[in-house]
């Protein structure tokens, strides 16, 4: 089995500032694009068990409403100009 990574997720709601997640759910970029687009397609919420929320030192779970949101960036670093986006 693959090791999962931390990877970097950042939310574009419909209105307001970026919502940064950390996550350790997938093994990779392309795993979590696949996972989002199925829940966007099946009109239901991102469900993630191993996050934290900007930054914050505990791992929690998280569930992202997608209804709100335009854009996600997941990266492996956390860089402005870096990442895909869906």
């Amino acid at each position: 089995m693959a090791e999962t990574v931390e990877l970097i997720m950042r939310f574009h709601p419909v209105g307001g500032e970026d919502v940064l997640v950390l996550t350790t759910d997938f093994v990779g970029p392309d795993e979590a694009l696949e996972t989002i687009s199925r829940a966007l397609d099946e009109r239901r919420s991102l469900v993630l068990t191993r996050a934290r929320y900007d930054r914050e030192t505990s791992e929690n779970a998280l569930i992202v409403n997608l209804a709100n949101v335009v854009s996600v960036r997941v990266a492996r670093n956390d860089s402005e100009a870096s990442g895909q986006y869906l």
